[in-house]
């Protein structure tokens, strides 16, 4: 086969492949748009908290990106529109699919990231958050999610089944409770002990840097380690 045929076959082939990944990513993406706006009507229902700065708020801030508020927090939900394939050390080459489907492993992400929501009311530009979760989407509609440790449990079923609303359902549920339990904590001492006078025009502005680990390495601390979490299909 000559190069020109080479490369019309390649683009053929991973052009129908990422465009069906593509596609399954963002009906997805629109599942759980539909579940969190559920949930913030449910949990509102049941809420006994009668302070509004309690109550969760579902934001849609377009085709890519929605917002979870949940009293100081705010979850951000971001489906990137670009197909990845995985880096050769990555846990799921372990998995039986991915040696089985060479196209398997071709996945969509929706990444779930939590901030601190006076970091968005106050426009804090500055302010850190964090990724705590990654949704893998495939071809066929499979998933697993990648994340902290207190986000779910470990499975290697990835290929079996295609993921559902209750299953979604499961994942932002444990997504919440786990932004819930990540507390914010003071900075030691001695890394704030000093400021600057620029630092202290700018908060006058945007306010002086917060996160829910600022001063603290995030990865040593006690919800260290990201591993292959939840693959239900």
């Amino acid at each position: 086969m000559n190069k020109s045929a080479q490369i019309l076959k390649i683009v053929e082939e991973k052009g129908v492949l990422k465009q069906l990944v593509f596609d399954n990513t963002l009906s997805t993406f629109n599942i759980i748009k539909s579940i969190l706006n559920k949930l913030s009507k449910e949990y509102n229902q049941k809420l006994k908290a009668q302070d509004n700065r309690n109550w969760f708020e579902y934001r849609n801030e377009g085709i890519f990106q929605c917002e979870f508020k949940v009293a100081g927090d705010l979850l951000v939900f971001y489906m990137h529109t670009n197909v990845f394939e995985f880096d050769r050390d990555h846990k799921i080459w372990s998995l039986p699919i991915a040696k089985q489907d060479k196209d398997s492993t071709y996945s969509g992400v929706i990444s779930v990231y939590n901030f601190l929501s006076d970091s968005f009311k106050y426009s804090r530009q500055e302010d850190a958050g964090y990724l705590i979760a990654r949704i893998f989407i495939n071809n066929k509609k499979h998933f697993f999610v990648e994340g902290k440790q207190q986000m779910g449990y470990l499975s290697n079923n990835f290929g079996s089944t295609e993921i559902t609303e209750e299953a979604l359902r499961g994942i932002l549920e444990s997504a919440i409770l786990y932004s819930q339990k990540f507390d914010l904590l003071v900075p030691p001492y001695d890394s704030v002990k000093i400021v600057n006078v620029n630092q202290i025009l700018e908060s006058r502005k945007q306010g002086i840097q917060t996160g829910k680990r600022l001063g603290f390495s995030f990865n040593s601390d006690d919800i260290s380690g990201s591993n292959l979490l939840y693959t239900g299909g």
